[in-house]
């Protein structure tokens, strides 16, 4: 059993906290029984797994992992290594997938200038449930393999091809890209979804920029009602947009 933080595994995972370290290296903290499953499931690459058995005694990993047995660590050593302020008992080191743009993409979500990674996740989740083929992100300050992103998409990024891109790749896309835009001229709802989409939404505090804008077929205005509430955020934005799609081409 590993007592100390100081031990050397245990700084070396220490250090994948810093996103710039998890670019480096390639590697990400899954965190949490949950989220360790599904990477396992996903079918990602585990380097190595702490297991704290007072706080989860009765967790094995699943099948797949006979060699690579779970590290056992103390409670104290476990809670270094957790995000969460109450550690569940489990972490994975796990490798970043590298993924790229399925070829035969017919509904896409891109982030732009997305900042907080629990939003980030968020829209990986709200993507993955509506059958989106990809979440590309651009000018993203957010890392999705930070513990918050992860846990916000409740593990939909293991699964999900989520790509970087640059604003030029974006533009010279093929699907009809719809920018989501305060004070648009038509609701979401006026235009055709069935045809392959890639629907665009910026930060909810600045929006698109107008280089974004230009780069879009058409911008649409998701309608509100409220007296105060004056923007969605991405990840709901996200979500009306996405499953509009999904209306559209369930019937």
């Amino acid at each position: 059993m590993i007592t100390s933080s100081e031990n050397p595994r245990v700084k070396e995972a220490l250090r994948l906290r810093k996103g710039r370290e998890r670019r480096r290296r390639g590697l990400f903290i899954a965190e949490g029984p949950r989220e360790v499953e599904r990477a396992i499931s996903a079918g990602l690459a585990v380097r190595e797994i702490f297991l704290a058995p007072e706080l989860l005694p009765d967790w094995a990993p699943s099948s797949g992992l006979e060699e690579l047995p779970p590290q056992v660590v103390a409670a104290r050593v476990l809670a270094k290594l957790s995000y969460r302020a109450e550690p569940e008992g489990v972490i994975a080191i796990v490798e970043i997938p590298q993924r790229e743009l399925p070829a035969d993409a017919t509904l896409l979500l891109v982030a732009v200038g997305i900042e907080k990674p629990g939003n980030l996740g968020a829209m990986a989740r709200t993507a993955d449930a509506a059958g989106a083929d990809a979440l590309l992100l651009a000018d993203t300050a957010a890392d999705p393999w930070n513990p918050n992103a992860i846990r916000a998409s409740t593990g939909a990024v293991f699964t999900l091809p989520v790509v970087e891109v640059q604003r030029d790749q974006i533009a010279d896309l093929p699907h009809h890209k719809v920018a989501a835009v305060l004070g648009a001229a038509q609701h979401h709802t006026a235009q055709d979804y069935t045809r392959p989409t890639a629907f665009l939404i910026g930060a909810e505090d600045q929006g698109l920029s107008a280089e974004w804008r230009a780069d879009a077929d058409t911008e649409v205005e998701i309608p509100m009602r409220g007296t105060t509430a004056d923007s969605l955020n991405a990840s709901a934005a996200a979500a009306v947009l996405l499953f509009e799609a999904v209306r559209q081409r369930s019937g």
